[in-house]
């Protein structure tokens, strides 16, 4: 009996020597879901920003390129998503709807035909946004109508659409979406004067979309394409390489699924170019490393492809060396105008220099 009494007040000694750690535990686990909400809250602010950001940007293309061009917003569609959350949910398989931008010429003759330019923009998660616009004024000043598609994956539309991204995916399907969307619904569009023109990103959907629609395109410009994601994934850090390994994503790493990210990549796919190309890279481009471009220009090459290229040596500017406001970007970009000029034949097709500096920066 005794001992029964000694093990009971050792028992209930014990349990209040630990009642301030069961409070701590308690109280941890409260703060612990405390700091999840806050998260999940935070990451919800982050969508909310990035969609107050596009709204005030979109206002500043009116002001921007309103003077010389019409600018519009148009909603389109393409397939449906990749990966369904909720694949018996209603809607579950209805095509992905998505923005693009439309920029038409004021000075147009509608009843004549105009060639089109198909411009997707860069970023793993980015969109199209008035960085561009002097791009755009010296386009719409060479009588080229613009379409720039803000395919699955783009900022600004809330997180389920950022979640739908598939790099090197169906993006690109958007991207041919915005294409025929132009066609179908502006008769004064030439179906037979499309090109396709984008940097990073942007030029490696411009290069799967050749590859894949040969004949919806006449012409092509890559510059600092992303081309191998293979090589991508082994110099990039791991918050990089785990954008695409999400579960709404891709899903694997590219150690556990090779053969995707070989089939995502421009420079493994060479074999299938048919469109005339020009292609840009940089040596010192601080993002898409030199030697993705190299092993795309060597695949071509080794599959007796005809295109253009140029490897440019360290020009500043890095990435955005032939897009920035620099004399020697605005050089370089004349020469890709005329390299489109030479297949599209716009109405009013740069000649100099000065045409080129007096259309985006108005003197």
């Amino acid at each position: 009996m005794k001992c029964k009494n000694f093990y009971s007040i050792l028992f209930s000694l014990l349990a209040f020597s630990l009642l301030p750690y069961s409070i701590v535990a308690q109280s941890t686990e409260e703060l612990q879901k405390e700091i999840s909400s806050l998260s999940r809250q935070l990451a919800g602010l982050r969508y909310n920003f990035d969609q107050l950001n596009k709204a005030i940007d979109d206002i500043a293309w009116y002001h921007k390129i309103g003077d010389v061009a019409y600018v519009d917003k148009v909603n389109m569609t393409g397939p449906p998503p990749r990966v369904v959350k909720n694949p018996t949910g209603q809607g579950a398989n209805n095509p992905v709807r998505f923005s693009s931008y439309v920029f038409i010429p004021k000075n147009i003759d509608t009843n004549k035909k105009y060639p089109l330019l198909v411009l997707p923009h860069g970023g793993v998660h980015s969109n199209f946004n008035t960085f561009y616009a002097h791009i755009i004024r010296e386009l719409v000043a060479q009588e080229y109508i613009i379409v720039a598609p803000e395919y699955r994956g783009s900022t600004g539309y809330g997180r389920g659409f950022y979640e739908q991204i598939d790099y090197g995916g169906l993006e690109n399907e958007d991207v041919k979406a915005s294409r025929d969307y132009m066609l179908e619904n502006y008769e004064f569009i030439d179906g037979n004067r499309v090109g396709i023109l984008g940097w990073s990103h942007g030029g490696m959907i411009t290069l799967i979309n050749i590859f894949e629609h040969p004949k919806d395109y006449r012409v092509a410009y890559a510059g600092v394409p992303v081309s191998d994601l293979v090589a991508r994934m082994g110099y990039k850090t791991q918050g990089y390489r785990d954008a695409y390994s999400a579960d709404y994503h891709i899903g694997k790493d590219a150690f556990e699924n090779v053969q995707e990210y070989r089939k995502r990549s421009p420079a493994w796919n060479a074999a299938k170019l048919q469109t005339p190309l020009l292609i840009h890279t940089n040596t010192n481009d601080e993002d898409v490393n030199v030697l993705e471009v190299e092993h795309l220009i060597q695949a071509l090459k080794a599959e007796d492809k005809k295109f253009d290229y140029v490897i440019y040596e360290d020009i500043p500017g890095g990435h955005t060396f032939n897009r920035i406001d620099t004399k020697r970007a605005k050089e370089i970009r004349l020469e890709v105008y005329k390299y489109l000029a030479s297949y599209l034949k716009p109405g009013n097709a740069f000649k100099s220099y000065r045409d080129l500096k007096k259309a985006g920066y108005r003197f």
